[in-house]
């Protein structure tokens, strides 16, 4: 499957001043067979060496000095020779800090050695940071590499296009077909592959549940984590906040008498390692947004929308037939492209109970308020109240409907939240 990044890894193959490279993200999203089949195609070979319980390594990178005894050590570890310039030396499962010290010896001077690490824990780049190292963070696949692995490269475009245009897309009925499947399926790559391969949806529900469990037992392996039960809890309990009509996160639904104090670890936890997405409240717009957020006020979206049906056992049919659950699932497919653009989650809340779902601050300052059309309320006028108080200049409504452009509004279809990219 052809994903994003593989260019990012190209450029950095290319680059005089490369340095070691660590690739960060949850597992089951394919960061190994990425990498590999990156390593098999631009390498004459692949050093791949697993990092877990391997003590070979680790003495490796603890006692040796120089860079020449390192990769005589490693060739020995894989069993040939590791070439300059034509060897791929991929670490695998990263967590050992002595691995990564031995790494940095690495980027401290141009060499000609190429080396990917790759990490499951996105709380190790605290303990691994250096500028020794060059850093890529690595998601599920979005709509459009889910897309690609489906053979509809052509209609990447058209969307594209109509987004910068604001022009209707000629296919938008065939897309948005797409995008439900997509719904269903989510980005993990194993997923998307047993629908490739027409499995039931009982297999893909088998497969979802086993991520869930890999990333409890994760929890389990995490040293830094207090409480791996609470954390669990909360992980559970994502779908039922989502389907309270108001969205925001209650503790009273973890037990009774439950309270911040008890999950608010486990919670930032989650957020922190990319397992679920945080979404503060704010009630004023004075840049930066992360000075207005309410610390105590906020939704928690789960990373990956084939993962939030599957526990919130929905199927094709029970989607199409109930908007609630729909726009759930939309809802949270908003969260994860913020998310995956590079940019916090916030939503915005008047006192008189005006609502904006999502709220981004772009790198160059400017506000942009983002609204889901819901074809159940006959008119939303929270966006306008917002746009009007805040002298917002542009503004965009994600809808089921085709592209269009309205009084400084920038109506996009659910299937063209990859491009917003474009935007911020």
């Amino acid at each position: 499957m052809e994903r994003k990044i593989t260019s990012d890894l190209l450029k950095w193959k290319n680059d005089p001043s490369r340095k070691p490279l660590l690739i960060y993200g949850n597992k089951q999203i394919g960061k190994t067979y990425t990498v590999i089949e990156f390593g098999e195609k631009e390498y004459k070979t692949v050093a791949y060496i697993n990092c877990d319980n391997n003590r070979s390594l680790l003495d490796t990178m603890e006692y040796e000095r120089t860079i020449d005894r390192i990769i005589l050590k490693l060739s020995l570890i894989v069993g040939e020779p590791i070439l300059k310039n034509d060897t791929l030396i991929i670490l695998d499962n990263v967590n050992d800090e002595a691995i990564v010290k031995g790494v940095k010896k690495f980027g401290k001077e141009l060499t000609e050695y190429h080396i990917i690490m790759i990490t499951s824990r996105k709380d190790n780049l605290v303990k691994f940071k250096g500028e020794e190292l060059q850093y890529r963070y690595m998601f599920s696949m979005d709509f459009e590499e889910y897309l690609r692995a489906c053979g509809n490269s052509e209609l990447i475009e058209f969307i594209k296009n109509s987004y910068k245009n604001n022009k209707a897309m000629p296919f938008h009925s065939i897309a948005m077909d797409a995008f439900e499947n997509y719904i269903l399926t989510g980005g993990l790559p194993e997923v998307v592959q047993a629908s490739l391969n027409n499995e039931s949806p009982l297999k893909f529900k088998m497969i979802q549940e086993k991520i869930i469990d890999c990333y409890k037992k994760e929890f389990i392996d995490m040293k830094n984590l207090i409480d791996t039960a609470r954390a669990c809890e909360v992980l559970d309990i994502i779908p039922y906040q989502l389907m309270k009509p108001n969205r925001k996160f209650q503790y009273g639904l973890m037990r009774n008498g439950g309270r911040s104090k008890d999950y608010e670890e486990a919670i930032e936890f989650l957020n922190i390692n990319g397992y679920a997405y945080k979404c503060h409240k704010i009630m004023e717009v004075v840049p930066p947004l992360s000075k207005c957020k309410d610390k105590e006020s906020f939704k928690l979206y789960l990373n990956d929308t084939g993962l939030l049906t599957m526990m919130m056992h929905l199927t094709k049919i029970k989607i199409l037939t109930d908007d609630n659950l729909k726009y759930i699932l939309y809802e949270n497919a908003i969260a994860n492209s913020i998310i995956q653009s590079g940019y916090n989650l916030y939503y915005y809340q008047s006192e008189g109970k005006a609502e904006v779902p999502f709220i981004v601050q772009t790198r160059n300052g400017k506000v942009i308020p983002i609204e889901l059309v819901n074809k159940n309320i006959s008119k939303s006028k929270s966006l306008t109240l917002f746009m009007n108080k805040y002298n917002t200049e542009e503004a965009i409504r994600v809808t089921e409907d085709n592209f269009s452009m309205k009084k400084n509004v920038k109506y996009i279809p659910i299937y063209a939240l990859f491009c917003l990219k474009e935007t911020f």
